[in-house]
């Protein structure tokens, strides 16, 4: 083996460190070790002589593999895959061998500028653990005469020598719901990843890295076990103390309510199983057996499958990522929790490192992948563990979307009926994602569970879902009609004319219902006595807006910016933000949007900002106190809001206000900004009522607000002292507290004293049992999720706002919540 590689530029141009690539993948170094370039001439050249192992079908990338065994990955763009060959035009094939400044791709570089986010180019070395890199170039470089990067041959030694340093040790107790788990594994994945050392995970006779999600679910901890961890390395304690954190950290696993988890006994000529999402339907099975995808079992080239595996995971890795981030602007925190999670299975080293061993054994990319998959779900499939065996369908969904990304999809999908019932042994989430949602009446499964991530992505659809069936679910033929009935934990699979007569008239009576409330959406929510009432929408984004419009929306009564921030690697600037606060304008046809400004901090982060580590983040840097904290970042946004028009569909809302002193100083600012900016006119400025102190001063900051708007969600945690994302208290936060009531109360009587409106935007004002009382406190706005609307609005329709009253001031004097929740039973039974 050569001792040492010369790379020379692949193209001219400025030379870019690897870790200021804009996309976390490669500047994580997921990829390999390496150095980039921003391309200014449009011919790639080889960087160095060797055998020309792999080129992407689309064009965007090719792997070299040099004489020394380096494999030289080169991925010309950001996101380039998606040009699907698109402006790039290879001039080598797999196989060839290419000499050191040998044209390899011709690029069309204003072409693909145009639709790319990137035009970035980057040099990896694949299995840069091998190598070590004495020298990189800086500034700008000459295609194929400049030097690029060097790379010397390490000696072959273990994960553990290279760890090195002193030995540490500590013990600790795994408080995560379920168990060790796909997302809390992925946490302790992600706490080992931030240090070099070496860091093992030890239970019951077996060790795992932690490193490895795989290795990690495979050891089979539950929760409230104790596991020792093992650090080794430089950073050895720091990494443990990292460690052993997120290993004793507390979170949920997602389970349905209890009382769909029940067991559900055995009916006669029925198949029982867990009622995993609500609902009742009609439909024709359709059979989603897995398909198993022809590959081929042996491969010529290693060196070819393992560079085309490597492009394979960056395709998924890249449209998981996507996944992610649509979650996220859209609110989605459930999806984008299990595309997260799956991200962390894509990356595990441990099933890489077997996929590796049978590629080096001269097995194809897609055999080596889909056998390593299937030897971890065997394992987890046989720990015993309800929660682990449900994570079997994520590593098979990865499975198949990295066998897709390397043959391309199966020609034929599954043949579809209007009603649907999708029948299968389990299923992914991609399964249910990739079809079309208006033709799945239902989902029946085997196997599976109700905290299962299609089960938690079926509730948010909206689709009924019976899981956990065994055997007898499979015996369902294609295209056999059956009744699918959640609430009663069963599938009538051979249904006779009465009984499909019965289900059909109660489906029909719950869509008139639900037809009905939507037809009288759009008009007004007037009490029985006379009372107007705005019926809002919380949104995310424009298509949140046109969604709520819809369904009969008065108004937005809360626009979260903060899904603008997050998940990217620097702020939104003012006219990205201008764009998208004037979309929800304009999808609102005419109506009024109330946009709050950025609420980050506590359990809502943005990486970039660097927020510094709190011991209680809730009562720390929040809201409003954010962007005084940060003034160049709240006048880009106060200035993107005052762009919008017209100006007088525009309510500013500010979260977090504690006085009217902080209302004051950003009331001077936003008029400073409107004169820089030459405006005559201000948009309303209302301040969200969610610390204490807030609705005590309400007098006092109605002064001036032009509204007040109760956020429930941190009202109910700031005054009960219990922290809304503590699972053990989750039970008894409950927003119709007395104490809660009397601020609210409060409020609403300050905000008259000066002529000014109280509506509610958190959770509160879509409980049934909440809105007559909010009403009877003076409450005039009411912003719920779009879907509810037509609901909500009937709801008001059938109150007395002047009994609403009455009796709200008697429920003032009750001693507790479950007091208070039962005499609204009383007097309004249909809540």
């Amino acid at each position: 083996m050569t001792a040492t590689l010369e790379l020379l530029a692949p193209f001219s141009g400025p030379v870019v460190p690897l870790d200021r690539v804009p996309d976390p993948v490669f500047a994580g170094l997921m990829m390999g070790d390496g150095l980039a370039i921003e391309p200014l001439s449009p011919t790639l050249l080889a960087p160095c002589a060797g055998t020309v192992s792999q080129v992407a079908r689309t064009g965007h990338a090719l792997t070299i593999t040099a004489a020394n065994g380096a494999e030289v990955l080169i991925h010309i763009g950001i996101d380039t895959v998606k040009l699907d060959g698109q402006g790039f035009k290879p001039m080598v094939k797999a196989g060839d061998a290419v000499s050191q400044g040998q044209a390899l791709i011709e690029v069309d570089l204003d072409g693909v500028a145009r639709r790319a986010p990137s035009l970035i180019t980057m040099v990896v070395i694949a299995n840069s653990e091998q190598f070590s890199f004495p020298r990189r170039a800086e500034g700008l470089s000459q295609a194929g005469r400049s030097h690029f990067l060097t790379l010397a041959a390490r000696e072959a030694v273990s994960p553990r020598e290279l760890a090195g340093g002193p030995e540490s040790r500590a013990e600790a107790v795994v408080n995560h719901e379920g168990g060790l788990h796909a997302r809390p594994s992925a946490l302790v994945q992600l706490a080992a990843k931030a240090y070099g050392a070496s860091i093992e995970i030890h239970f019951g006779g077996k060790q795992a890295n932690a490193r490895s999600v795989v290795a990690l679910m495979g050891l089979g901890v539950g929760e409230g076990d104790r596991v020792e961890v093992v650090a080794r390395g430089g950073d050895g304690l720091v990494a443990l103390e990292a460690v052993v954190a997120a290993l004793q950290a507390h979170s949920q696993a997602g389970h349905a309510p209890a009382a769909q988890t029940a067991a559900v006994a055995q009916v006669e000529g029925r198949i029982a199983g867990v009622a995993a999402a609500p609902g009742l339907a009609i439909g024709q099975a359709v059979r989603l057996d897995a398909y198993e995808m022809d590959v081929p079992q042996q491969a010529a080239s290693a060196a070819a499958e393992r560079a085309a595996l490597s492009e394979a995971l960056l395709q998924v890795r890249s449209h998981i990522q996507q996944g992610i981030d649509d979650a996220l602007r859209r609110g989605a925190t459930a999806e984008s929790d299990i595309f997260a999670a799956h991200l962390a299975l894509l990356d595990d080293p441990e099933l890489q490192a077997a996929a590796e061993r049978d590629i080096a054994a001269g097995a194809s990319a897609g055999y080596a992948f889909r056998r390593a998959v299937r030897a971890q779900c065997a394992i987890l499939a046989g720990l015993g563990n309800q929660l682990l065996a449900e994570r079997v369908a994520d590593l098979k969904d990865i499975e198949r979307q990295v066998l897709v990304a390397l043959y391309g999809e199966p020609e034929q999908g599954p043949e579809l009926f209007d009603a649907s019932i999708l029948v299968a042994e389990d299923l992914a989430p991609s399964d249910l994602t990739r079809l079309p949602r208006a033709k799945i009446a239902g989902i029946v499964t085997a196997a599976g569970g109700a905290s299962g991530h299609v089960a938690i992505l079926a509730r948010a659809m909206g689709i009924p879902a019976l899981v956990a069936c065994g055997a007898s679910a499979l015996q369902l033929e294609h295209g056999q009609t059956l009744i699918l009935d959640t609430q009663l934990g069963l599938a009538h699979p051979q249904p006779d004319a009465a009984e499909l007569a019965a289900a059909q008239a109660e489906i029909d009576r719950r869509a008139a219902r639900l037809r009905a409330m939507q037809a009288s959406a759009n008009a007004p929510a007037i009490t029985a006595d006379g009372a107007v009432i705005e019926v809002a929408v919380n949104i995310a984004n424009a298509d949140d807006a046109r969604e709520g419009v819809a369904n009969g929306a008065d108004a937005v009564g809360l626009l979260r910016t903060e899904f603008l921030f997050i998940d990217r690697r620097d702020a939104p600037n003012q006219a990205e933000q201008t764009e998208a606060y004037q979309a929800v304008l304009d999808a609102l046809e005419g109506r009024n949007a109330i946009i709050r400004t950025l609420d980050v901090g506590g359990d809502k982060d943005v990486p970039y900002l660097q927020l510094p580590p709190e011991p209680n983040p809730a009562l720390g840097l929040r809201g409003i106190r954010t962007g005084f904290a940060y003034p160049e970042m709240l006048d880009t946004q106060l200035r993107a809001l005052l762009a919008v028009k017209p100006l007088s569909r525009l309510r500013i809302l500010v979260p977090m206000i504690a006085d009217a002193g902080e209302l004051i100083r950003l009331r001077a600012r936003i008029d400073e900004l409107a004169a820089e900016m030459g405006l005559s006119e201000r948009p309303q400025l209302g301040v969200m009522i969610e610390v204490p102190s807030a609705a005590l001063l309400a007098d006092q900051l109605a002064k001036h607000a032009d509204f007040l708007s109760v956020g429930s969600n941190d009202l109910t945690q700031y005054t009960l002292a219990m922290d809304r994302c503590n699972a053990t208290l989750a039970a008894r936060i409950d927003s119709l507290h007395p104490g809660l009531l009397r601020l609210i109360a409060i409020a609403v009587e300050g905000a008259k004293k000066h002529g000014k409106w109280v509506g509610v935007c958190g959770a509160m004002a879509s409980d049934p049992q909440a809105v007559p009382v909010l009403l009877g406190l003076g409450v005039t706005e009411l912003s719920v999720s779009p879907r509810l609307v037509p609901e909500v609005k009937s709801q008001v329709r059938g109150l007395s706002l002047e009994e609403c009253g009455r009796e709200a001031q008697r429920l003032l004097t009750l001693g507790s919540a479950e007091a208070v929740r039962g005499r609204v039973a009383e007097l309004w039974p249909k809540a």
